[in-house]
C-alpha cells in the first residue's frame, strides 16, 4: 500500500533557466509517480524543507516530471544551491487538476501571469497530445517584462499547432518589444461578448468557452471580473488557487477557505464554487 506520506528519492536530470528567477529542473523518481494536468505534489529539499509545486511537465510522461520554480522563498532558493545529480523527496500527486473529458469538444482560453504559466504548461502539453478533440487553443500569458517570459523557446512551436494561438504582453513598455503592453487583462480586449450564441466567425461561444487561468491572486480575481462579463460561464472558469498547502491533505488546515480545503478540493477550482466567498484570491 502506497505511504502517501513518503517522499519518493528523486534525481536531478536537468537544470533550465527561464528568466532570471525562474528555474525548470526535470527530475527522475526511483519509484512510479504519476500526476494529472492541475495536481500538485510536495518537494523536499533534504535538511531544508518542503514545499507545493504544480508539475509544469506532460502528466502523458511518466518517467519523469518536470517543476518550473520560482526563488522565492527558503526551500526555492535551496533548489537554485543543488545541481545535476543531487536529489530531493517528491510526495503526491494530491488535490483535483483537470477534468480533460469535460473540455471535449470545447474552445479553451488559457491565461497565464508571470510563472503561473508554468502549471499551465503541462495542461498545455495535455491538450497539445490530442489537439483535434478541442474546437480551439487560446493561449494568452503576460509578463513584467521580456527577460521574465517563460517557455521563450516553446511558444513560438506551441503557435504553430494546430487551431491554436499565442498572445502575449508585458507590463510596461520595452526596447525591441512590439507585442501588447498592459496587465494580462488586454488580452481579453479583442474578444467579443460571449453572449450572441450562434453566430458564425465568433471565436467563443457562451456555451462551450471554458478558461483556465493562473498567476498571482490580484491577476485571477480581476481575470475573473473580465471573464464573467465577457459571458463566460461561472462552472465553466477554472482557477488554480493559491494558498499555503502544508500538508497536502486537508489536516494542517492552513489552505482552508471557509469549509473548502484548496489542497483537497482544489486547487483546481471554478469561478462558482468559489462564489460564495467575499474575497476567494
Amino acid at each position: 500500500m502506497k505511504n502517501i506520506y513518503r517522499p519518493i528519492e528523486s534525481v536531478i536530470e536537468d537544470i533550465k533557466q527561464e528568466s532570471p528567477n525562474i528555474t525548470t529542473y526535470r527530475f527522475r523518481p526511483k519509484e512510479p509517480l504519476t500526476f494529472g494536468a492541475g495536481q500538485f505534489v510536495e518537494l523536499t529539499v533534504p535538511g531544508i524543507g518542503e514545499a507545493p509545486f504544480t508539475p509544469s511537465s506532460n502528466p502523458n510522461v511518466t518517467e519523469t516530471m518536470e517543476i518550473t520554480i520560482m526563488d522565492v522563498g527558503t526551500v526555492t532558493h535551496a533548489l537554485t544551491k543543488m545541481k545535476v545529480g543531487d536529489t530531493v523527496g517528491i510526495r503526491g500527486p494530491y488535490g483535483n487538476g483537470y477534468n480533460m473529458a469535460d473540455f471535449d469538444g470545447k474552445e479553451i482560453l488559457i491565461m497565464g501571469g508571470g510563472v503561473g504559466l508554468a502549471p499551465l504548461r503541462s495542461l498545455i502539453l495535455a491538450l497539445f497530445d490530442d489537439i483535434d478533440r478541442y474546437k480551439k487553443v487560446s493561449i494568452r500569458y503576460g509578463a513584467r517584462t521580456p527577460e521574465d517570459i517563460v517557455f521563450k523557446d516553446l511558444l513560438p512551436e506551441w503557435e504553430k499547432m494546430k487551431n491554436t494561438e499565442v498572445l502575449l504582453t508585458i507590463d510596461e513598455p520595452a526596447e525591441n518589444w512590439t507585442g501588447k503592453v498592459g496587465v494580462v487583462t488586454v488580452l481579453l480586449d479583442d474578444l467579443p461578448l460571449l453572449t450572441t450564441v450562434g453566430v458564425e466567425g465568433l471565436p467563443f461561444s457562451a456555451e462551450t468557452a471554458v478558461a483556465c487561468v493562473c498567476g498571482p491572486p490580484i491577476m485571477l480575481k480581476f481575470v475573473n471580473i473580465a471573464l464573467l462579463e465577457k459571458g463566460f460561464k461561472p462552472e465553466n472558469i477554472y482557477h488554480s488557487m493559491e494558498r499555503n498547502m502544508s500538508c497536502g491533505l486537508g489536516k494542517c488546515g492552513h489552505c482552508m477557505m471557509g469549509e473548502l480545503y484548496i489542497c483537497k478540493d482544489g486547487p483546481v477550482m471554478t469561478a462558482a464554487q468559489i462564489a460564495a466567498f467575499e474575497d476567494p484570491f
